[in-house]
């Protein structure tokens, strides 16, 4: 790739192929959501014995399931006997046991072969050998992660050196984001690529100029140089007049209990590729969860967490702190999709500025996933 620009201080971005090419968005799937750890969903979502619900890790469908003992496990959404799909609904029960429909092979909630139709004619079936294929989890955050590479390392491997490289030592545990709960959630339909949205996280180039509610709060955007950008340890302070992370301004109920001091009027944003995003202030958190849908569309699922207690107080409403990012996601996306349209130009050659730059970080991690070379001309230096 030749550079398209000769000033030294802007850097090309991606080729437009890299966010609209079916190609390329296979390559992602296999290479990047196939063998990564992937966050699904709440641990707590399934309360009883039987319940799941299903989610894709690129290509593959994939079956969460609350089983007799309580704890959540995964298995491939795929019969052992014929590969048809076992389940098509987005969540529900399964009852005691999980069924196929086609040809009733049956299944406990652990995914062990319980029968089999005319089992005494087949003897050498052992149940055994053919149970459904399990999905290596853990649990983290409160969230059950995924991971369809039986060779890949622990979900730590994948999450503690950025974070440390963010946040440094002990940050994130303070706002203790496992005992939260679930005060809201979005889902938002974007017609962007998943790379373009990570991308727009990282950067606050653009705040000043779409992001007037944001900016109001937090003055330190209106230069550019979001706290992404910043290193470790580095948070943006609210403005003077700014009391809590909400659309009107006011911090209507307390911090989080295992904050101290040191946390307070803070507004840290973190990227855990290849597809989470946290934000974290004094009073809640927001999990971001981007699932790739086309080249072209990201399904973007936002959690917004508070404490469980605080939840249970009378007058509890979680309305103007959602709305406030709610909104910042909204402008956010439609410049995403403005993007997603220009990247489908044969004149398409986008450029970094200084403020942008850290981006490049995420380039080389995204090239390297996907078994192409890190340093690329034009993006050295």
């Amino acid at each position: 790739m030749t550079s398209g620009t000769r000033a030294s201080n802007l850097l090309e971005a991606l080729p437009g192929r890299y966010y609209t090419d079916p190609a390329i968005f296979e390559l992602d799937q296999r290479r990047i959501f196939q063998r990564s750890w992937q966050c699904v969903g709440r641990v707590d979502a399934l309360t009883e014995a039987g319940q799941f619900y299903r989610v894709d890790l690129g290509e593959e469908s994939v079956l969460i399931v609350r089983g007799r003992d309580g704890e959540p496990r995964a298995m491939r959404n795929l019969c052992r006997h014929r590969g048809a799909q076992l389940c098509t609904e987005d969540s529900g029960s399964f009852g005691t046991a999980i069924r196929c429909a086609y040809h009733s092979w049956s299944y406990d909630l652990d995914g062990r072969l319980l029968a089999a139709p005319n089992m005494r004619e087949m003897p050498d079936l052992v149940k055994a050998d053919y149970g459904l294929h399990p999905v290596r989890t853990e649990q983290w955050l409160g969230y059950l992660w995924l991971n369809l590479d039986p060779e890949a390392p622990p979900l730590a491997a994948q999450v503690e050196p950025q974070l440390n490289e963010r946040l440094g030592d002990g940050v994130l545990e303070r706002y203790e984001i496992a005992r939260l709960g679930i005060a809201a959630t979005i889902s938002y339909e974007v017609a962007s690529n998943w790379k373009a949205i990570i991308e727009n996280f990282m950067e606050c180039y653009h705040c000043a100029t779409i992001h007037p509610e944001l900016t109001a709060a937090l003055p330190q955007f209106r230069s550019g140089y979001g706290t992404i950008s910043n290193g470790a340890s580095a948070g943006a302070s609210f403005a003077e007049h700014i009391d809590g992370f909400s659309l009107s301004g006011r911090a209507s109920r307390p911090n989080l209990p295992g904050l101290g001091p040191s946390d307070d009027r803070l507004f840290y944003g973190i990227t855990l590729r290849p597809n989470v995003l946290l934000i974290l202030v004094p009073d809640h958190v927001a999990v971001f969860r981007l699932e790739p849908v086309a080249p072209g569309r990201t399904r973007v699922v936002v959690d917004w967490l508070f404490d469980r207690e605080t939840m249970a107080a009378d007058g509890f409403d979680a309305t103007d702190s959602v709305e406030l990012l709610d909104l910042t996601n909204r402008q956010d996306f439609e410049a995403c999709e403005r993007c997603q349209l220009g990247m489908r130009s044969s004149a398409y050659a986008a450029v970094l500025v200084p403020a942008e730059h850290v981006i490049t970080a995420f380039y080389d991690y995204y090239l390297a996933a996907i078994a192409e070379p890190a340093v690329r001309p034009g993006l050295a230096g």
